[in-house]
């Protein structure tokens, strides 16, 4: 899973049968402090996210298929999550 931020919505006048009423929506990458890692990518959102929130994306080729709930769906990537908050835990050794 990685952590990104929404940047745009993807308009699409036709999709993949099972994905008609899907929202596709843009996001930018992230490393834990926030930081952009300067790659965008469409992802299938399942958790009614919008501009500027900052998400969990599954990229995990089966998981992401299986986070969708149809068999035999094209899918690289779904949101799975909007994140309020990051705490990291400093190495204590």
């Amino acid at each position: 899973m990685m952590i990104g931020r929404v940047v745009g919505e993807v308009v699409c006048t036709q999709k993949f049968r099972t994905y008609d009423r899907a929202k596709i929506l843009q996001v930018e990458l992230l490393d834990l402090k926030g930081k952009s890692r300067h790659f965008v990518m469409s992802a299938i959102d399942l958790v009614d996210s919008g501009p500027g929130d900052k998400v969990l994306v599954c990229l995990e080729g089966q998981s992401a298929v299986d986070a969708i709930g149809v068999e035999g769906n094209p899918v690289d990537a779904v949101i799975i999550g909007v994140i309020d908050e990051i705490k990291l835990i400093e190495d204590v050794n």
